[in-house]
Protein backbone atom coordinates (compact mmCIF):
# COMPACT_ATOMS: atom_id res chain seq x y z
CA UNK A 1 0.00 0.00 0.00
CA UNK A 2 1.10 3.55 -0.59
CA UNK A 3 1.07 6.52 1.75
CA UNK A 4 -1.97 7.86 -0.10
CA UNK A 5 -3.87 4.63 0.66
CA UNK A 6 -2.92 4.99 4.33
CA UNK A 7 -3.83 8.69 4.52
CA UNK A 8 -7.25 8.36 6.19
CA UNK A 9 -5.78 6.10 8.86
CA UNK A 10 -2.77 8.39 9.30
CA UNK A 11 -5.11 11.36 9.77
CA UNK A 12 -7.25 9.45 12.30
CA UNK A 13 -4.17 8.40 14.26
CA UNK A 14 -2.80 11.95 14.33
CA UNK A 15 -6.16 13.29 15.50
CA UNK A 16 -6.29 10.63 18.21
CA UNK A 17 -2.73 11.30 19.29
CA UNK A 18 -3.60 14.98 19.68
CA UNK A 19 -6.87 14.26 21.53
CA UNK A 20 -5.13 11.84 23.90
CA UNK A 21 -2.28 14.26 24.59
CA UNK A 22 -4.80 17.01 25.33
CA UNK A 23 -6.86 14.70 27.54
CA UNK A 24 -3.74 13.58 29.39
CA UNK A 25 -2.66 17.14 30.20
CA UNK A 26 -6.22 18.23 31.00
CA UNK A 27 -6.73 15.27 33.34
CA UNK A 28 -3.65 16.21 35.31
CA UNK A 29 -5.34 19.53 36.12
CA UNK A 30 -8.46 17.90 37.62
CA UNK A 31 -9.14 17.68 41.35
CA UNK A 32 -10.22 14.03 41.09
CA UNK A 33 -6.81 12.94 39.84
CA UNK A 34 -6.94 9.56 41.58
CA UNK A 35 -10.10 8.57 39.70
CA UNK A 36 -8.45 9.55 36.40
CA UNK A 37 -5.24 7.56 36.94
CA UNK A 38 -6.09 4.74 34.51
CA UNK A 39 -7.43 7.18 31.95
CA UNK A 40 -4.21 9.19 32.10
CA UNK A 41 -2.13 6.04 31.66
CA UNK A 42 -4.17 4.91 28.66
CA UNK A 43 -4.11 8.39 27.13
CA UNK A 44 -0.29 8.16 27.12
CA UNK A 45 -0.29 4.62 25.72
CA UNK A 46 -2.77 5.54 23.03
CA UNK A 47 -0.94 8.71 21.96
CA UNK A 48 2.33 6.77 21.77
CA UNK A 49 0.97 3.85 19.73
CA UNK A 50 -0.83 6.22 17.36
CA UNK A 51 2.42 8.07 16.76
CA UNK A 52 4.21 4.77 16.16
CA UNK A 53 1.44 3.60 13.80
CA UNK A 54 1.79 6.79 11.74
CA UNK A 55 5.52 6.19 11.47
CA UNK A 56 4.98 2.56 10.47
CA UNK A 57 2.50 3.50 7.75
CA UNK A 58 4.71 6.33 6.49
CA UNK A 59 7.73 4.07 6.06
CA UNK A 60 5.57 1.13 4.88
CA UNK A 61 6.79 -1.18 7.63
CA UNK A 62 6.40 -4.90 6.94
CA UNK A 63 4.77 -5.09 10.40
CA UNK A 64 2.12 -2.46 9.72
CA UNK A 65 -0.84 -4.87 9.98
CA UNK A 66 0.26 -6.06 13.42
CA UNK A 67 1.01 -2.52 14.61
CA UNK A 68 -2.39 -1.29 13.43
CA UNK A 69 -4.20 -4.16 15.15
CA UNK A 70 -2.42 -3.27 18.41
CA UNK A 71 -3.19 0.41 17.85
CA UNK A 72 -6.89 -0.40 17.37
CA UNK A 73 -6.96 -2.45 20.57
CA UNK A 74 -5.30 0.28 22.64
CA UNK A 75 -7.56 2.95 21.12
CA UNK A 76 -10.64 0.92 22.09
CA UNK A 77 -9.40 0.45 25.66
CA UNK A 78 -8.64 4.14 25.93
CA UNK A 79 -12.13 5.01 24.66
CA UNK A 80 -13.71 2.55 27.09
CA UNK A 81 -11.82 4.05 30.04
CA UNK A 82 -12.55 7.62 28.94
CA UNK A 83 -16.26 6.79 28.75
CA UNK A 84 -16.24 6.43 32.55
CA UNK A 85 -15.61 10.17 32.92
CA UNK A 86 -17.76 13.21 32.18
CA UNK A 87 -15.01 15.70 31.31
CA UNK A 88 -15.23 17.27 27.87
CA UNK A 89 -11.66 16.27 27.04
CA UNK A 90 -12.54 12.64 27.82
CA UNK A 91 -15.56 12.79 25.51
CA UNK A 92 -13.44 14.20 22.68
CA UNK A 93 -10.89 11.46 23.28
CA UNK A 94 -13.59 8.76 22.99
CA UNK A 95 -14.68 9.94 19.54
CA UNK A 96 -11.13 10.21 18.21
CA UNK A 97 -10.11 6.82 19.64
CA UNK A 98 -13.10 5.01 18.16
CA UNK A 99 -12.51 6.57 14.73
CA UNK A 100 -8.83 5.60 14.81
CA UNK A 101 -9.67 2.06 15.91
CA UNK A 102 -12.05 1.67 12.94
CA UNK A 103 -9.50 3.09 10.50
CA UNK A 104 -6.69 0.90 11.86
CA UNK A 105 -8.80 -2.26 11.64
CA UNK A 106 -9.86 -1.47 8.09
CA UNK A 107 -6.29 -0.93 6.93
CA UNK A 108 -4.85 -3.89 8.85
CA UNK A 109 -7.46 -6.19 7.26
CA UNK A 110 -6.70 -4.73 3.82
CA UNK A 111 -2.94 -5.12 4.24
CA UNK A 112 -3.33 -8.79 5.17
CA UNK A 113 -5.42 -9.45 2.06
CA UNK A 114 -2.59 -8.10 -0.12
CA UNK A 115 0.19 -9.82 1.83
Amino acid sequence: MTRIQYQECIDACIQTMNACNYSDVSSLKQYDLASLRESIRLDRECADICSFAVQAMTRQSPFVAEILRLCAEICERCADESSKHIHTHCQECINACRAAARACRLISDTVEVYA
